[in-house]
């Protein structure tokens, strides 16, 4: 530890995230995990498509969406996915504070589009009186878009963990490669949020 405290933004390797065995390790874990994860969402995409018209007379996607605050929590989500790469960037120029500055602002857009992901479900369930167990539409809804969101509240644990327990460590090969897997994850709740706004919120408004 005491070779990686001299380093500076000129000694850092490239790709931090890489330069160890345990970091390379971590992509190959990581890439894993994710096949796995993209299963579990393939799997409750097409449960929805298959029951997305089994209102049960209840209401319709076309009457319950709003597409504009389904549109400015897409758009939070995605600038956060930008602030991260941004975060990336700082951490291969070995720039510690920057890094934490561009991921709290992730963390603030990330909790941000979790909020509205509440306050849409909270207008569902008591204005539109659409829950879990109206229908099977309401369950393959709240199931895929609930899902989600437990991702994106676990996505900014982690990443605010590292943010806490490294803040007085700093920046070295231990921590980059966690750093960086945290933001592939990031990055792939976002390509998740892209395809559920495709399919069930535009597919939805079409009918």
């Amino acid at each position: 530890m005491q070779a990686e405290e001299k380093w500076t933004a000129e000694t850092f390797p490239s790709q931090p995230e890489k330069a160890t065995l345990e970091g390379k390790n971590k992509f190959i874990g990581f890439w894993l995990f994710l096949g796995g994860e993209t299963v579990l969402f393939a799997s409750l995409f097409a449960t929805f498509l298959a029951l997305r018209n089994q209102n049960a007379g209840g209401p319709t996607t076309q009457e319950l969406f709003s597409l504009p605050v389904v549109f400015i929590a897409t758009m939070l989500l995605l600038t956060s996915s930008l602030t991260s790469v941004f975060a990336m960037y700082h951490m291969k120029n070995f720039n510690f504070k920057k890094m934490q500055l561009w991921l709290g602002i992730t963390v603030l857009l990330g909790a941000a589009f979790l909020g509205l992901e509440i306050y849409e479900f909270y207008e569902y369930i008591h204005h539109d009186d659409f829950t879990i167990t109206t229908s099977a539409l309401g369950s393959a809804f709240y199931t895929l878009v609930g899902t989600h969101g437990g991702h994106v509240t676990f996505g900014l644990l982690w990443i605010v963990t590292l943010m806490v327990r490294n803040s007085k460590r700093g920046l070295n090969l231990y921590n980059a490669p966690k750093f960086y897997v945290a933001s592939l994850y990031w990055h792939f709740i976002d390509v998740v949020w892209v395809f559920i706004f495709t399919v069930v919120y535009l597919m939805g408004m079409v009918g």
